[in-house]
């Protein structure tokens, strides 16, 4: 099967083309990666591509209890741990880099942080923070110019010195709901500057990031997260020119040379409606270059479909929590273990890395 077979991603030589998807797992004391987290990763090092979770590039994205950092010296020579451990078992790995915007709680910052996002506009509801339990989110202010400028160079910072410390590359996280894409989404950017407004301007704030990061290391080690039609935290879901923002976009980092644009299905997950067009197809024919996709994928034959419907590679999530050896049973048609949702956000090695 084309699944099992090995992959040149860009230059980063995969075993197959099975990617192992971001998962929020929440394992960072202190924010910081440690030893329980590179036997997570060293684990479930078969995968063709481990995406790490969603990482902050600084103190103002660490919008989640125990969320992992790349600023700090600490948390770069855990990531260098990490990646030595799943080279070790021969895999492969990349950080995914994601600053949460207005998705947080200001007891999840470290002090002197603060909440922003590209308009002062208070995403409604709670998250849970270790300190009080689950609080109301905290409204933003609203970024400035300098902001931006400050905010893209962190993205670089952490970019170059993940990749310093042994890292194959990093995925911005322009999905979800999260900073990046809340500059996309028409609901979450009101702002009447040149990232406000057209889509050409909302997706600003994404190209020009993603110009810089790849200035610093290069497009081959650099791959970007999608979520079109996405509702999760309180997203659009729809808006009017959709196609025509994520078409330019995939136009424009094509002109970069990205390793990859991995398209997230929220409709296994997160109960997105269906799309309103085939959104993942338009993405692909622009972009013209690797596009991973997935989504309630259990067996090879589905995700070998994936791969005959002409994408590149493909991601799955939560059956990596559970089945560490995942490439392994899928090749031999194993029952899969089933995760203990219960375990998935909690501190310890239970429901983390004592599944067989």
């Amino acid at each position: 099967m084309k699944i099992f077979e090995p992959y040149s991603l860009e230059g980063t030589k995969l075993n197959n083309r099975i990617v192992m998807a971001p998962l929020t797992r929440c394992r960072a004391i202190d924010n910081t990666p440690n030893e329980l987290m590179r036997t997570y990763y060293s684990q479930r090092a078969t995968a063709g591509l481990i995406i790490a979770e969603g990482t902050s590039p600084s103190a103002n994205g660490l919008g989640y209890a125990r969320m992992p950092g790349a600023y700090t010296e600490a948390q770069i020579e855990g990531w260098k741990s990490i990646a030595e451990g799943v080279h070790e078992n021969n895999g492969k790995i990349f950080v995914q880099l994601m600053h949460t915007g207005r998705v947080t709680s200001v007891l999840n910052l470290p002090e002197n942080a603060e909440v922003v996002a590209p308009s002062a506009i208070h995403l409604q509801g709670e998250m849970y923070t270790d300190s009080k339990g689950m609080q109301p989110h905290d409204k933003p202010r609203a970024m400035t110019q300098d902001d931006i400028i400050s905010t893209q160079d962190e993205f670089v910072n952490a970019t170059k010195r993940l990749v310093e410390s042994g890292i194959d590359g990093i995925e911005l996280h322009s999905a979800n709901g999260y900073l990046l894409e809340q500059f996309l989404d028409p609901k979450t950017n009101v702002r009447t500057d040149v990232y406000g407004g057209d889509y050409k301007n909302r997706a600003r704030f994404i190209l020009e990031t993603a110009k810089k990061v790849t200035a610093a290391i290069g497009g081959s080690k650099v791959g970007i997260r999608f979520s079109p039609y996405g509702v999760f935290n309180d997203m659009s879901g729809d808006y009017k020119d959709i196609v025509e923002i994520y078409t330019y976009l995939a136009e424009e980092l094509a002109k970069l040379g990205l390793a990859y644009i991995h398209i997230v299905d929220q409709r296994v997950a997160m109960n997105a409606p269906e799309f309103a067009t085939d959104i993942q197809r338009t993405i692909k024919n622009a972009f013209k270059g690797n596009v991973i996709v997935g989504g309630n994928v259990h067996s090879a034959e589905q995700a070998e479909h994936f791969v005959n419907d002409g994408y590149d590679l493909v991601y799955i999530g939560r059956p990596f929590i559970s089945n560490p050896s995942l490439v392994e049973k899928l090749k031999t048609n194993e029952e899969l273990a089933v995760p203990d949702y219960d375990t998935f956000y909690t501190a310890d090695e239970v429901g983390y890395t004592d599944y067989a």
